[in-house]
Parts: C-alpha cells; structure tokens; sequence
C-alpha cells in the first residue's frame, strides 16, 4: 500500500469495465489490487487484493 500511494504518480490507471466499471487495476506478478482514487482528496481506496484466477470473481 506505501509502493502504491508513493509511485501512484507514475502509474498510468487501467480501468475495468461492466460490474468493476469506476475500478482500477493494478497487476503485481501473478496478483491483482482493484482500487479507486479520489484526486481531490488525495484519497487511494483498495478494494481487493487476490490472484489473477480469484480476483474478479
């Protein structure tokens, strides 16, 4: 969580679509964070942490 709101300048959001429509992802390996941001607030929210196989489930 500190790599992200440290780096999240430098990363460029991946949106997800239907049902996560508003989400964001984030691919670490073979895992997956889904979050939003909130640029106004300077506000990152995870949502979920999993494997790829799980994550959007």
């Amino acid at each position: 969580m500190r790599w992200l709101s440290e780096n999240f300048d430098n990363l460029t959001p991946q949106a997800l679509s239907a049902d996560l429509s508003g989400l964001f992802k984030l691919r670490v390996g073979n895992y997956r964070v889904i979050y939003s941001f909130d640029t106004e607030a300077l506000l990152i929210t995870l949502h979920k942490i999993g494997h790829r196989r799980d994550i959007y489930n």
